[in-house]
């Protein structure tokens, strides 16, 4: 059901200028509900994005620098006074054979973990009053959505550290679940191979992927930025569902 947009519900989405973070923004925009969108680069791709949707902000920032953090959560706030929904999509990686111990040095291990982990609590943990606050004033729990990957999970994935940095998200989802509710709802989302902008300069992994995952997985395709964002629609209004990591592979998980 499409909300009132006079008083509907704000979600902040990290990384959302392009693939994932902006079909969540696409998605839940046309649901009703408000966007505040961001990401560390493309200001011009976020901004046209914010333009094209009814209801919508820009805000650039990095996730990873405390300030920044905070600066996002304040926009959102200072533009339509509530925050209702925080999806953190906004993550890095590098593309390293998991058999190359030496490529994936600590510089590796630092950029990502700021990033897709530090980056991670930092905005939960600036937006976390305003959540709280949006929930006691009777709108029903705030929600909490953290983009991980099936492999947080799996032996496999762009690299060691891209990998474990995602099995932190996760276990922060469950513990963040049982401390934040009832007032904020705490789940991921962990996608299998999906189509975005993330394997530009990566033809070879891509390629290589996206055969494997068209011959050998039940729905025989790869994902798309939408089949996540349906269900981080699902997760925003799963009124009973908490410290949840649901996967949208196409069936990778069960071959």
């Amino acid at each position: 059901m499409t909300e009132s947009r006079a008083e509907s519900r704000v979600a902040l989405i990290t990384g959302s200028s392009s693939g994932i973070g902006a079909g969540i923004a696409r998605r839940l925009s046309a649901a009703g509900i408000r966007v505040v969108l961001n990401s560390a680069r493309s200001e011009g791709a976020g901004k046209a994005l914010a333009a094209e949707l009814p209801d919508a902000v820009y805000v650039r920032g990095d996730v990873a620098d405390a300030a920044d953090a905070r600066r996002i959560v304040g926009t959102a706030i200072d533009t339509y006074g509530r925050l209702d929904i925080l999806v953190n999509n906004a993550g890095v990686t590098r593309f390293i054979p998991l058999g190359d111990l030496d490529a994936a040095d600590a510089d590796a291990w630092r950029e990502i973990f700021e990033v897709n982990v530090v980056g991670t609590w930092q905005m939960i943990t600036a937006a976390a009053p305003y959540l709280r606050e949006s929930a006691e004033k009777g709108s029903g729990p705030a929600s909490i959505i953290n983009i991980s990957s099936v492999s947080a999970t799996r032996a496999l994935g762009s690299s060691v550290p891209y990998a474990v940095s995602k099995a932190a998200v996760n276990h922060m989802t469950r513990l963040l679940a049982s401390q934040l509710g009832p007032a904020v709802r705490v789940n991921a989302i962990a996608p299998g191979l999906i189509d975005t902008p993330w394997y530009q300069g990566e033809d070879q992994v891509w390629e290589s992927s996206r055969e494997w995952i068209t011959e050998n997985t039940p729905l025989h395709r790869v994902g798309t930025p939408d089949d996540v964002a349906g269900a981080a629609l699902y997760l925003v209004d799963a009124a009973y569902t908490t410290g949840d990591v649901l996967t949208v592979d196409g069936g990778r998980h069960v071959v």
